[in-house]
Order: C-alpha cells, then sequence, then structure tokens
C-alpha cells in the first residue's frame, strides 16, 4: 500500500515526528511505501476560495506552489495520516493551509486510490483534541469518504514513551 503522511509539525526532532518516524518504520516493515511531506518545510499558501479548481480548473488549483508535489503523491496514495502538534486546539497552521487546499484535490472527484485514512496527534494536556477531531471527521471521513483507520494521541508524559511508539509501531505493521 502506498501511505501518504503530512507532517504538520514545525520541529524536525519533535513528538509529531517521532509518532511518524515509529509509525512508517512498522509500516515499511509491512512491505508498505510511505511518502512523509513535511509541510512546513514547504511553500505552501492557505486557498484563496477562488473556485478555480471547480470551474476552468476542472480539478487543479490556480497556485503552483510546493502543494503540487502533495497533489502528485495523492494520486498513488491509498492511505492518508495526519499528523500534528496542537495548537489552540486545533491542527498546526501550516498544515491547515495544505488541508484546505485538498479542495482542489477532491473536485470533480476524490484521489481514485485513496481508501483509508489516520491522524496522529500530540500535546501537552489529553482534552486538546476536539478542534483536530473535528476536522479529520468532516475533512476526510465525511468529505472524502475514507475509511478510519484510527486516531493515536500523545500528551504530556506519553510523548515520546517506548509504549506509545511502540503502539504506533505496530499499528503501522498491522496495515492490510
Amino acid at each position: 500500500m502506498k501511505i501518504l503522511v503530512l507532517n504538520g509539525s514545525p520541529r524536525p526532532q519533535g513528538n509529531t515526528m517521532k509518532m511518524i518516524t515509529a509509525f512508517s518504520e512498522g509500516a515499511a516493515s509491512a512491505g508498505h511505501q510511505v511518502d512523509i511531506v513535511d509541510v512546513c518545510k514547504k511553500k505552501i499558501t492557505g486557498c484563496l476560495a477562488c473556485e478555480y479548481c471547480h470551474t476552468k480548473g476542472n480539478g487543479a488549483c490556480i497556485q503552483k506552489d510546493d502543494m503540487q508535489e502533495i497533489y502528485d503523491l495523492l494520486k498513488e496514495a491509498e492511505m492518508l495520516v495526519v499528523a500534528s502538534p496542537i495548537y489552540y486546539h486545533g491542527i498546526s497552521g501550516q498544515l491547515k493551509c495544505a488541508i484546505d487546499r485538498f479542495y482542489a484535490a477532491a473536485y470533480p472527484l476524490k484521489p481514485p486510490h485513496l481508501k483509508k485514512a489516520a491522524m496522529f496527534l500530540s500535546s501537552g494536556d489529553d482534552k486538546m483534541y476536539d478542534g483536530a477531531m473535528f476536522s479529520y471527521q468532516g475533512d476526510f471521513l465525511d468529505y472524502l469518504g475514507l475509511e478510519n483507520m484510527g486516531v493515536f494521541t500523545a500528551h504530556g508524559y506519553e510523548n515520546g514513551s517506548k509504549e506509545k511508539l511502540n503502539e504506533i509501531r505496530n499499528f503501522g505493521s498491522s496495515l492490510k
């Protein structure tokens, strides 16, 4: 299976990246191909709400920035993993810009092979996930009709813990 991971953390060695690394190790051990895009290192601007993608563009965004790399990977991806630290009860702003640009990728049809989604969230407190969960449910499970493969959260002492990383590694290796 081809898996696309969108890393929404600006910290290259942070807790979100530790979760992604554990998942990638597990998924690769099961024979899956994992592509990781660090959206914070990319030049991805927010959606302009110009409707070009739904009119003249026939699904192509008028903006030509680093989102093109994600669009290309989405064409072959069978699973999407959205990973982010929690900032003000939601995902990072950099990741939100990329997710808003999915509006073009899902028109006139969603990416052809994309069937599954999962989410990894890191925070300091276990009561901070509502905004991110609302986005995940609405944007990916409902709008794109993806199968929920799970949401994995780590807060406080769980961040970077051997137990949490093993749980996520085992999830990656269990994918079929």
